[in-house]
């Protein structure tokens, strides 16, 4: 009898790489391990929970069993792996040996959370996953003032959504401005007014270094030694891929599990997606890249001929009163033609051979998104 498919995750990557394989007509056996429950849900919906006055039960779209039954999966929820044999192709769980015919690495990432000084540092709250805003909802639905860690994309999106459903925000933001790995700094400032008006204070080149008790509430200090008392803090400083099973199996890593334009690992019959996966030196840990990743992978595990492309892409910034919509590509030494407006920005970066590599387009102005998209060039 031949060995299964072994999925480990049940996070969007695994999910959409077993809608694929049955959407291909794949009839091969698939087991899935993961460390919760394997709820099938939207996770980019935790941005709007807030301000939707949603329950963590209310995001799920199908239960772990459901999806199961509906995709033929035989479902270890609650499981964790142990270990990862690659010469002898099994896996350990609870004790127990399974082998794989191939094994596809799903493991996601992992919120960073800073160490800090201070007998309330433990009360960090994550919100990267469904068990997580499930363990932490009553906490922040009580909270009436909230500090967040980090101005970056989730940061500032959970800023906007806390404070449109009435909470009092602070941002503590390591660098110059916000969203700085893929905003450029006029479009920056344009957002942080935005939230300013709503009421979130943003504080840059500030970081927290201690939270303790005050009276019921958290102070918490940062390293230019202002002090915030609020009753809750968020983690949004990141994300680390879960590297652990992976590195103990002897894999290649860097910033995530190295593959190639196939998803294969450095191992024989393993392969990595989604977070987890480091692809051209990137992780990218966004939905398109995801699907495309998930497309190629069920080609190659049915033995179809497939090469992963990444043409121009576009991030929808979700922050409804001021919304924005990047696509492709910029970096520092990117030239900018910006139009500004009542109606927005429409910023189009070029590299040095005067080609639109890239864009940003924010208010009634992203109507404009996907015509631009169209006229991105890749290298």
């Amino acid at each position: 009898m031949t060995a299964p498919l072994i999925i480990i995750g049940s996070g969007f990557a695994a999910y959409q790489l077993v809608k694929n394989l049955r959407r291909k007509k794949s009839g091969r056996p698939i087991m899935l391990f993961t460390a919760n429950s394997g709820d099938e849900y939207n996770k980019p919906d935790l941005s709007h929970v807030f301000t939707r006055q949603q329950n963590a039960d209310d995001l799920i779209s199908h239960t772990g069993a459901e999806f199961a039954q509906q995709y033929q999966v035989e479902l270890f929820a609650n499981t964790r792996v142990e270990a990862i044999d690659v010469e002898a192709k099994a896996i350990t769980a609870n004790g127990v040996c399974y082998p794989y015919s191939a094994l596809v690495l799903a493991t996601g990432a992992t919120t960073f959370v800073p160490r800090l000084e201070g007998d309330a540092s433990q009360e960090i709250i994550t919100l990267n996953s469904l068990d997580e805003y499930r363990c932490s909802q009553q906490r922040i639905a009580l909270a009436k003032r909230v500090l967040i860690m980090g101005g970056g994309l989730i940061g500032t999106e959970l800023a906007m959504d806390l404070a449109a459903s009435g909470k009092q925000v602070q941002i503590l933001e390591p660098g110059t401005q916000l969203m700085a790995s893929i905003l450029p700094d006029f479009v920056s400032t344009s957002l942080e007014k935005q939230l300013r008006q709503e009421q979130v204070s943003v504080e840059c080149r500030s970081y927290a270094v201690a939270m303790k008790y005050l009276d019921g509430t958290i102070q918490v200090t940062s390293n230019k030694g202002l002090t915030y008392q609020v009753d809750g803090v968020i983690s949004a400083a990141g994300l680390r891929p879960n590297l652990t099973l992976a590195s103990q199996a002897g894999l290649q890593v860097n910033q995530g599990i190295v593959v190639d334009k196939q998803l294969k690992t450095s191992a024989d019959s393993v392969y990595a997606i989604g977070d987890c996966a480091e692809i051209d030196g990137k992780v990218m840990a966004y939905l398109q890249p995801i699907i495309l990743s998930a497309n190629t992978l069920a080609s190659t595990l049915m033995s179809e001929s497939s090469t992963l492309t990444m043409p121009a892409m576009m991030i929808k910034v979700k922050t409804p009163n001021y919304p924005i919509q990047i696509g492709g590509a910029h970096d520092v030494d990117s030239q900018w033609k910006v139009e500004l407006s009542p109606q927005g920005i429409v910023a189009k970066a070029y590299d040095q051979q005067q080609r639109l590599t890239g864009f940003v387009v924010t208010k009634d102005n992203i109507n404009q998104a996907f015509p631009l998209l169209r006229e991105v060039q890749t290298a």
